[in-house]
């Protein structure tokens, strides 16, 4: 069993820590945040409620998206370079002391550390000429697959390139999957291609916002951006 008490997470979200795997370079595990868990399900309405605690685990969200039928399908058809070619690769659950930890390829910048996230790099340079062709390629990327994403925000995408690649491109290292209702509708190849659009728009009317001065909340400005 895999124990992770003796290191420092190298990246923590709302719902997760991100540990260096102690056994295999090149990879990391993500390990959920039971309290957080705990609080958002205190926040949730009695109807929501009722749909219990699971929903709220990231790690068997993460499970379930890669678990979806164009992932499916591209593994099927052994086109394993073109579904991994913006996503890390998943290895799946593993056990630590800590409790299950979802593990997947670690993606670092040239010196080894973790990867620029977009939202840092659009700190530095804004949306230039560089960072508009990385989202481009992403975009392409998603309506090509008809891989299925929540909203794309710029800190759950990092700027990489492996080894046996000459180019930096966006990688979505969290955010993957949809919520049920899209899934369901998401048989019907038009309504998918309306979905995945939609998230690409929103992308772009995010990265307005974070560049913008924010007057607006952005659950008001991702309204104004429909």
């Amino acid at each position: 069993m895999i124990d992770l008490s003796g290191q420092t997470p190298f990246a923590s979200g709302s719902n997760r820590h991100c540990f260096h795997h102690p056994d295999r370079p090149g990879r990391c595990l993500k390990l959920v945040r039971p309290e957080n868990i705990e609080a958002r399900y205190r926040r949730q309405k009695p109807v929501k409620k009722l749909l219990g605690k699971a929903r709220l685990n990231d790690n068997r969200q993460e499970i379930q998206a890669h678990r979806q039928p164009a992932v499916v399908e591209l593994l099927r058809r052994g086109q394993d370079q073109l579904l991994w070619a913006h996503l890390p690769q998943f290895f799946g659950p593993v056990e630590t002391a800590q409790g299950w930890a979802n593990e997947s390829e670690l993606l670092t910048d040239s010196h080894g550390a973790p990867a620029e996230t977009l939202e840092q790099y659009l700190q530095r340079r804004g949306f230039d000429s560089n960072a508009r062709q990385l989202v481009e390629d992403l975009a392409g990327w998603l309506t090509q697959t008809g891989i299925l994403t929540r909203n794309l925000l710029p800190h759950n995408l990092v700027i990489a390139s492996r080894a046996d690649q000459s180019d930096a491109r966006l990688f979505l290292v969290d955010g993957l999957g949809a919520p049920l209702l899209p899934r369901l509708l998401s048989t019907t190849p038009a309504w998918r291609l309306h979905y995945i659009r939609k998230r690409i728009r929103r992308l772009y009317t995010r990265i307005d916002w974070e560049l913008g001065d924010r007057r607006q909340s952005w659950e008001q400005a991702q309204k104004a951006g429909r």
